[in-house]
């Protein structure tokens, strides 16, 4: 099991893998704002099987890629903070695009393209995940201050 620092560190590094082809993808992309985000029957079907919290308690490992390490430096926090800027950011700039037509490179399987709408879905449904198995660790008895 990761520890807060590890849900938070591999948070991190997936904004990091996630939002730089979504930013690419977006470069030159075709303008006409969406009023709602539809993920195709592959995005949702990759959304309710790999990213949403599980409520069977069903746990998938992490790709290599975003792994986070056994040891997490205390700049964590500020650096996942400062990615979700980023990611903020990235979506008011992504606005004025058709987010449900313009397509970023998966970065674990590059023949595989979700919509940019697609891969903000993925990115916050993700952190809900983690910020939620975060805040179980925290929950648990034996958790400094938790009697």
């Amino acid at each position: 099991m990761w520890s807060v620092g590890q849900c938070v560190e591999h948070l991190y590094i997936t904004n990091h893998v996630y939002l730089e082809p979504i930013s690419l993808a977006l470069v030159g992309g075709r303008l006409g704002a969406v009023d709602e985000i539809t993920p195709g029957w592959l995005g949702r079907w990759f959304i309710r099987r790999y990213i949403e919290p599980s409520s069977t308690g069903a746990r998938r490992r992490a790709p290599r890629k975003i792994k986070p390490p056994s040891r997490v430096e205390p700049s964590v926090l500020r650096r996942f903070l400062t990615s979700n800027d980023r990611a903020r950011e990235l979506v008011r700039s992504a606005g004025s695009h058709d987010v449900n037509q313009i397509r970023f490179k998966n970065p674990f399987v590059p023949l595989l393209r979700f919509t940019v709408g697609t891969g903000f879905e993925i990115v916050s449904k993700h952190q809900r995940r983690h910020l939620l198995q975060a805040e179980r660790i925290r929950s648990s008895p034996g958790f400094p201050g938790i009697d």
